[in-house]
């Protein structure tokens, strides 16, 4: 180079002019190298360990004299980069590594008590998203449904988006509406108010610049390129009742085995797309960063689902090393767990849960948590080891209840789906799977009582995937007496009197339960059903109460006219 730029005036300036477009494509095209910078940042520590190792061998391999010395140091590097890649990558010894880095800085809270579910959701996520593609045109996709806060009520939120087999709508079209509905309803609507019109000119189906995921790169410092990563899409109302998205970052950290944790949100505000959007999005990017630390200056995201699966599904993972760090090798494995994925289900664990926390004795907000039910690792052991509760808001805290210390004996996820099946051998289980088995913790004949949900969803022979359910059938496991108790999914209201129905008798006599504590527990059933403002997680009921409003409110109406 330096020879080149001596030869005269034209090599100077096209030296210079080629820096010049290089440091340009550098600065413009940061979001389309950038995996690469974080495959750096994730993988530092064996890169320099590698670089290293090869700088000292080959330097040796110079210097050595005779062909059986330098046949001897190839040998040599070749037997490290294979060692290296069968401990690190083959027998999963960096994840190994990596996990236990998770553990030794989780901010653990054992609790003793399980809290309260609430505002339990019907249908499943692959139900939501069949019924959402039934809602829309040849040119539109929706996002992946997420599981979020509107209003102080659950609701699936999700974009109405050019389709990404549709190239020329990616380019021209922007997001113009977003689909929410309530997750408490057996079924939703995907029309009418549950359409809100709103323009978004960055997607998650838009191309180049007005990609979400290049968009919030573009938006990066350069440290951030090297330790963040954009994750999950969400849609919500943020504190002004304006609809944003909100993108989950994940930060990687340390340096031995980096793992990866919360690195707070972007929010991006909706927008029409300009000549003033474009050049902004194509120099500095679009949205607003927010540090995990600065999380509680938007009362918005807190008690929110803004958390990366991919994070929390490692912290869940991670509790493997409660019995210590050479616990969860083949020779020990005592308190060793996993997390169960059925095959039939696609929708995997974590599953988002709104816990009660109140009258119990931690530092917990009562709003969505991911739940993981913990199993030992063996496949045919199927208890259920751990209730990991991982705060949705990325709260720097991770709730878990030992149920195998307790010796409760309670059946785990994996478990369920025979049961389900064997509860009623009138179905065609080739064409129906339960699916989607989450936590349902109701206080019942004297004490808290945990059971599972799930829905039956349909599917098709020739089907991969499951088909929406008109109407879901819904069954309840109570994980320590096995039992399936089948609830109508219209009436959630029913559900503990269903529950105490089948069996309550059963408690009696196994648990010496007198009289008095099954009747309390009846009492308490009928008057909560009795008590007109009793929320019962229902949104059929919420319904009727507002068409009988709206009624009157129209006849006083009519007569005034």
């Amino acid at each position: 180079m330096k020879t080149y730029w001596q030869k005269g005036g034209k090599q100077k300036r096209i030296i210079i002019i080629g820096g010049v477009i290089l440091l340009l494509l550098l600065f413009f095209l940061r979001d389309d190298y950038q995996p690469a910078l974080l495959f750096l940042r994730k993988y530092i520590f064996i890169i320099l360990l590698s670089v290293l190792f090869l700088w000292f061998t080959l330097s040796k391999f110079r210097a050595a004299v005779g062909a059986g010395k330098r046949i001897l140091i190839l040998i040599g590097i070749v037997a490290f980069f294979v060692t290296g890649w069968f401990l690190g990558w083959n027998t999963g010894m960096y994840n190994y590594m990596q996990t236990y880095n998770v553990f030794n800085n989780l901010n653990l809270v054992e609790i003793d008590e399980l809290p309260l579910t609430r505002n339990e959701r019907i249908q499943p996520y692959n139900n939501i998203v069949t019924m959402a593609y039934e809602s829309i045109g040849e040119t539109q996709e929706v996002s992946p449904p997420q599981l979020v806060r509107v209003d102080s009520v659950n609701q699936w939120t999700m974009a109405v988006q050019p389709a990404k087999e549709y190239s020329w709508q990616r380019m021209s079209d922007n997001t113009e509406e977003i689909f929410t509905v309530a997750s408490t309803s057996p079924f939703p609507r995907f029309a009418g108010e549950n359409r809100i019109p709103v323009t978004f000119a960055i997607g998650e189906s838009l191309a180049f610049s007005r990609n979400t995921y290049n968009a919030v790169v573009q938006r990066f410092n350069f440290f951030q390129l090297f330790t963040l990563e954009p994750s999950e899409v969400f849609y919500m109302k943020d504190d002004t009742g304006k609809w944003v998205q909100v993108v989950s970052l994940i930060k990687w950290k340390g340096f031995f085995f980096p793992y990866p944790s919360y690195g707070g949100v972007m929010i991006i505000e909706p927008g029409e797309h300009d000549t003033t959007d474009y050049l902004e999005r194509i120099t500095i990017g679009k949205g607003t960063y927010v540090a995990p630390d600065q999380t509680q200056q938007y009362p918005f995201l807190t008690k929110q689902n803004t958390l990366a699966e991919n994070v929390s599904r490692l912290q869940a993972q991670s509790l493997q090393f409660l019995g210590g760090f050479t616990d969860p090798l083949p020779w020990n494995m005592e308190t060793a767990v996993k997390i169960p994925d059925l095959k039939d289900d696609e929708n995997q664990q974590p599953f988002v849960t709104d816990f009660d926390f109140a009258d119990m004795p931690y530092d917990a907000y009562n709003g969505l948590h991911h739940w993981f039910g913990l199993e030992p690792i063996g496949e045919e052991r199927t208890s259920l080891a751990f209730s990991v509760l991982v705060p949705a808001d990325g709260t720097d805290k991770l709730y878990y209840y030992n149920h195998g210390a307790k010796k409760e004996g309670l059946a785990g996820v994996s478990a369920m789906p025979l049961k389900v099946i064997e509860s009623r051998k009138e179905y065609d289980w080739s064409v129906n799977k339960p699916v989607e088995f989450r936590p349902f913790i109701k206080k019942i004949a004297g004490r808290k009582r945990m059971f599972v949900i799930s829905t039956v969803a349909a599917k098709r022979d020739n089907s991969k995937k499951f088909d929406g359910a008109a109407t879901p059938d819904l069954a309840l496991i109570d994980t320590e007496y096995r039992d399936v108790i089948w609830v109508d999914a219209k009436h959630p209201s029913t559900w503990e009197e269903t529950i105490l129905k089948q069996m309550g008798e059963t408690w009696q006599t196994s648990e010496n339960l007198s009289d008095e504590v099954l009747n309390s527990s009846k009492k308490d059933i009928d008057l909560n059903q009795e008590n007109p403002l009793f929320e019962a997680d229902s949104v059929l009921r919420k319904n009727e109460v507002n068409d009988s409003l709206r009624a009157a409110a129209q006849r006083i109406l009519d007569s005034l006219n």
